[in-house]
């Protein structure tokens, strides 16, 4: 019997809980500071729980150290050093936090503790990579590549048309990191929500897409002279969000008001999300493309790797939890499996090389019921 940890009982953090639950053989625990968070899982699933401050190393290294595996779903502002706290007690890690961080700063670490560390890997980051892997793989020359990604519901109500699909935090991540990508060869920088443009998609029907800080270990990982990212929303959402910007409500110095110090972004973040909520019985969806253009068997040819997920009718798991948490639990899998055994931090794209992996991917988010499709369409030749 292999003991599995899970670090995060949240959205996709409960999921993934429940999905490892599934695999005989595995003893599952899920480690939240929320008792009604531990409660709601125990009532889902057969595992285990425990209570736990994640924001604290020693706690956390010293928890991990009972394990066999950890899978880590904190929040971004604590994943850096609740995956060094992991790795400092010599347990393998499969993580999906949104950590502002590269992770891979932790290598030498993992490397010293001999345990692998496959990081970011939900939907993007983490399927992208691994397309994107693939694509470095199969593809000679390459020229470009474009990855779009968002979690919408399927109704659209004023004022946002958006709601919360994940981590509320890290929402606002991506509003407010600037955004890295490469350009002609050249890494460049601009702000978050700049360049929207409209973007039509099959079964999706007009989104639009701005900049995002997506790409994190993509921007040295792949070698084309451009490498963007961009998140979808409904139109109109981007440009109120940026209004909120502009009025200084994402801001994070803090302001005196009343006599009380007060962090803008605190307070927006209070008044906003709970007006972006699924409400009972809404349905949302996660829509990923990945295109490459390189040359293959000696043509310019475009690779495009297509998911279009919706949210479990038969469940209500939600299609962002679903298609970030299966990815990370299938990975989990094949570590326990001895599948993957690669002592360092490496993110998705590392493995796109290897098709036993990616087809393992495939197969095993199609028995859950995600599934994507791939096509090569050929390109016109440079003049």
């Amino acid at each position: 019997m292999s003991e599995v940890v899970v670090l995060g009982g949240g959205m996709v953090g409960g999921i993934m809980t429940r999905d490892l639950a599934t695999e005989p053989g595995l003893h599952v625990t899920v480690v939240d500071r929320d008792p009604a968070v531990l409660e709601r899982l125990a009532r889902r699933a057969p595992v285990a729980t425990e209570r736990a401050d994640l924001s604290d190393p020693d706690a956390v290294r010293v928890l991990c150290r009972r394990f066999d595996l950890v899978v880590g779903a904190a929040p971004g502002f604590l994943g850096l050093r609740c995956l060094r706290a992991v790795l400092e007690a010599g347990k393998p890690v499969v993580d999906i936090s949104f950590m502002p961080e590269d992770a891979r700063q932790l290598d030498g670490l993992a490397r010293e503790k001999n345990v692998t560390a496959v990081v970011d890997c939900g939907v993007a980051p983490g399927l992208s990579n691994l397309f994107c892997g693939r694509a470095m793989a199969e593809l000679r020359d390459l020229e470009r590549v474009l990855i779009l990604v968002g979690g919408l519901p399927v109704v659209r109500r004023w004022p946002w048309e958006y709601a919360a699909v994940f981590s509320p935090i890290d929402v606002i991540e991506e509003y407010t990191r600037p955004a890295r990508f490469v350009e002609h060869g050249t890494t460049v920088v601009r702000e978050a929500l700049s360049e929207p443009e409209l973007v039509e998609l099959p079964g999706v029907g007009t989104v639009e897409a701005f900049n995002t800080d997506g790409l994190r270990s993509l921007l040295d990982t792949v070698h084309a002279p451009f490498v963007k990212e961009k998140t979808l929303r409904w139109p109109g959402h981007i440009e109120k969000i940026r209004v909120l910007r502009a009025l200084g409500l994402l801001g994070t110095a803090a302001v005196h008001v009343g006599g009380v110090e007060v962090r803008p972004i605190d307070l927006t973040a209070k008044l906003l999300f709970p007006q972006c909520q699924l409400r009972d019985g809404d349905e949302e969806f996660t829509v990923l493309r990945v295109e490459a253009d390189g040359r293959l068997e000696g043509r310019r040819v475009r690779r495009t790797w297509d998911l279009l997920d919706r949210t479990d009718r038969a469940t209500g798991e939600t299609s962002m939890a679903r298609t970030t948490g299966f990815p990370a639990t299938i990975m989990a899998r094949m570590l326990l499996r001895g599948e993957v055994r690669r002592p360092g931090v490496h993110p998705p794209e590392a493995f796109g090389g290897e098709p036993a992996i990616v087809e393992r991917m495939r197969t095993d988010l199609a028995r859950r019921g995600v599934a994507y499709s791939e096509r090569t369409t050929p390109l016109p030749e440079d003049d």
